[in-house]
C-alpha cells in the first residue's frame, strides 16, 4: 500500500524531475536492448531479483511457456521494490517507459490520472475470445474510468474477519456469523479474552487494516470528489469508530497494546494468543506454516481457521479490496504483442496455476469459484461482492493519507490524545497537503 521512500508531494517531485529524467535517459532505466531477431516485452513489477517464493518461481515457469508459444519473444521482467510509482512516473517523462505494468489499486491513481496508459478498450473489442465479463465486475472498475478501462485484474483479497474455531470451542463461544454488530464483536472478544494468556482480537495500527471499520460505522474520509478529508475523516461517526477500537485495549483489554504487540515479537493470531484478527487472503500462505509448540505441534492450523465478514453497525458489511493488475503503458514499444501477454497470463489456464499458490483470490469468477471448493476459499467467495476499491484508486500520493491516520491512531493509543482533536488535526493536514499539489485528488 505504501511506496517506500516516496513521500507523496507530487510537486517537489516534479520540481526535480527534469535531472532524473535526463539520468533515467542516460541509463535507459535499465532496459535492454533490442535486437532485430527478437521482440523484448519489458513488463515491471513491484518484486526483486531476489525473490524466491513459489509464486515467483510458477511466474517464472509462465513466462518462459509464454516465450515458447511466441517464438522470437523475449518477456523482460524489470523489478522495482522500492519507488514503484516514481520510477514508473520518470520513466514515462523519459520516454522510457516498460510496455507493461502491474498496477497496484492502492497506488493506481497518479497511473490512471496521468495519461500514463493505454485504453485497452479497443483491444478487447477487437478481441472476440477474450471476455472481459469473466471478471468480478467491482474487481474490473477499479481500473475503469467510463468507458476505458486500463488495466486486466489479476488477483485481489478482501480484507476479512479470520477467527481461530478451537480458541472459540474451548472458551464455548458460538463463531461468529454475518450480520453480526460492534456490539455483538465486542462482547465475543471479551469472552474469548484470558488475561496473561490469550486476547480476543489482535489490533494492528495500519491503516489499509482497519479503514473498514471506519465504514462499517456509516463514517468515510474524504468529500465525493476526493479533494476534503475535513468533516469526512474527523466524522462524529469516525470518532465513535476510533473511541471503540480504542475501548478494546484500554477499557476491554481484549486487545493488545501496539507496544504489548510489538513486545510480543510474534504474529498473535498465528501464534495462537489471539482468536480474531483481520487480514486478506496472502495471511493463508504464513497460517500454513505457522510456529510451531514445545511438542512440535503447529500453534494454529488451517483446518482451525474461520472467515466471516467484518462486524456492521449500518446492516450490511463492506470491506476494501487491494487488487492488482496489467496495464500497457501509452509509449509501449509493442502495445500488440503485449496485449498478447496479458490475455496469456489473464487466461483461465494461468490463472489456475497462479493461484494454487494461495497468494490471492482469483479476479476470474471461473478461477476463483473453482477454488471455492476449497472450504476457506469457500467463506471468501460471499464476500467479494461487498469489498470497495482503496482510496489510493482515486487519490494520488494516498499514502500520506495513511501516514496521517497511523499518526493519529498512534496519539489516541499509544498517548491518550482524544480521538475528535486528533482526526481533524489530521484532515487539516491532508487538505494542505492536497493543495499544495495543485492536483486534483480526484481522476478526471
Amino acid at each position: 500500500m505504501q511506496v517506500t521512500g516516496f513521500d507523496g508531494n507530487f510537486t517537489k517531485m516534479r520540481l526535480s524531475v527534469g535531472l532524473m529524467a535526463i539520468a533515467c535517459l542516460a541509463c535507459a532505466c535499465g532496459r535492454p536492448s533490442d535486437s532485430a531477431q527478437v521482440i523484448k516485452i519489458r513488463v515491471a513489477n513491484w518484486g526483486g531479483a531476489s525473490d524466491e517464493s513459489d509464486f515467483n518461481k510458477v511466474q517464472q515457469n509462465l513466462y518462459a511457456e509464454f516465450e515458447r508459444q511466441n517464438p522470437g519473444v523475449k518477456v523482460v521482467i524489470e523489478g522495482s521494490p522500492d519507488q514503484y510509482v516514481a520510477k514508473m512516473m520518470l520513466a514515462h517523462i523519459a520516454n522510457a517507459s516498460p510496455d507493461i505494468v502491474t498496477l497496484d489499486a492502492s497506488s493506481s491513481a497518479l497511473f490512471l490520472n496521468s495519461g500514463m496508459l493505454q485504453d485497452l478498450s479497443p483491444f478487447i473489442e477487437k478481441d472476440p475470445s477474450f471476455k472481459l465479463s469473466d471478471r468480478y465486475p467491482n474487481i474490473v472498475d477499479i481500473a475503469r474510468r467510463g468507458d476505458e478501462v486500463y488495466a486486466i485484474p489479476n488477483d485481489f483479497t478482501p480484507m476479512v474477519m479470520y477467527y481461530n474455531k478451537r480458541l472459540f470451542d474451548v472458551a464455548g463461544v458460538p463463531y461468529p456469523k454475518a450480520g453480526w454488530t460492534f456490539d455483538d464483536f465486542r462482547e465475543t472478544a471479551k469472552k474469548l479474552t484470558i488475561p496473561g494468556k490469550q486476547y480476543g482480537f489482535s489490533f494492528t495500527n495500519w491503516f489499509p487494516g482497519w479503514v473498514m471499520w471506519l465504514w462499517n460505522n456509516g463514517g468515510d474520509c474524504f468529500s465525493p470528489d476526493f479533494t476534503r478529508a475535513s468533516g469526512y475523516l474527523d466524522s462524529p461517526q469516525n470518532v465513535k469508530t476510533v473511541e471503540f477500537l480504542r475501548d478494546l485495549i484500554n477499557v476491554d483489554k481484549s486487545a493488545p497494546s501496539l507496544s504489548q504487540a510489538a513486545a510480543s515479537g510474534v504474529d498473535l493470531f498465528a501464534n495462537g494468543q489471539a482468536a480474531m484478527t483481520v487480514n486478506g487472503h496472502w495471511a493463508l500462505v504464513g497460517y500454513s506454516v505457522a510456529p510451531k509448540d514445545q511438542n512440535g505441534k503447529p500453534k494454529i492450523v488451517l483446518d482451525d481457521l474461520g472467515v466471516v465478514p467484518l462486524p456492521s453497525n449500518t446492516g450490511k458489511s463492506v470491506t476494501v479490496m487491494y487488487e492488482s493488475g496489467y496495464a500497457i503503458t501509452k509509449r509501449a514499444k509493442h502495445p500488440e504483442v503485449a496485449w498478447k501477454f496479458i490475455k496469456y497470463m489473464t487466461s483461465a489456464e494461468v490463472r489456475k496455476k497462479l493461484i494454487s499458490t494461495g497468494i490471492a483470490i482469483d479476479a476470474r469468477i471461473d478461477v476463483s469459484e473453482e477454488r471455492g471448493k476449497d472450504r476457506l476459499d469457500a467463506m471468501f467467495l460471499p464476500i467479494i461482492p461487498t469489498a470497495r476499491p482503496p482510496y489510493g484508486t482515486q487519490v494520488e500520493g494516498f499514502e500520506m493519507v495513511e501516514t496521517q491516520a497511523q499518526n493519529a491512531m498512534d496519539a489516541v493509543l499509544k498517548n491518550g490524545r482524544d480521538p475528535k482533536a486528533m482526526l481533524t488535526k489530521a484532515a487539516k493536514r491532508i487538505d494542505e497537503e492536497l493543495a499544495k499539489r495543485q492536483i486534483p485528488g480526484v481522476a478526471k
